[in-house]
């Protein structure tokens, strides 16, 4: 090794001390953020609001046919609804609220898809009626 001047050791000296200093303050900064975070997370409150508006989407869904005619998309929504409410249970607040909503959008999916295939089997119906009165007034045309 070579000897070095004083004034090259105190330079090299202050740059480690500044490097040390740089580091602890990231250091500081990274503990501050993740402090806030979780403190940020366990703020959030409990989606018992949503839960309740998303339970009775499921309901609604359910009710106007879609576990027969959209049930991949009730599916969804009861599992979602189900992770929603586990998620509840473990204090996960947020990550219950997410659920709980895009539970709450796939049951409207689910009733929109229900409702469609049977206003679109009542129209078929209503052509098929209509179809057979045209028959029926042409057969008793003179």
């Amino acid at each position: 090794m070579t000897p070095q001047s004083p004034t090259t050791l105190v330079h090299r000296l202050a740059r480690l001390a500044t490097t040390s200093n740089a580091v602890r303050s990231l250091s500081a900064v990274a503990v501050l953020v993740i402090t806030v975070g979780v403190a940020a997370c366990a703020s959030v409150p409990p989606p018992s609001e949503q839960i309740a508006v998303t339970t009775a989407a499921v309901a609604n869904a359910a009710a106007v046919g879609a576990q027969e005619l959209a049930p991949a998309e009730l599916g969804l929504a009861r599992d979602k609804l189900r992770r929603a409410n586990l998620a509840m249970a473990s204090q996960d607040h947020l990550q219950a609220d997410r659920l709980a909503q895009q539970a709450q959008l796939d049951a409207q999916v689910a009733a929109a898809k229900a409702n469609s295939v049977k206003a679109r089997k009542a129209a078929e119906e209503v052509q098929a009626a209509s179809r057979a009165l045209r028959e029926e007034m042409n057969r008793k045309a003179p």
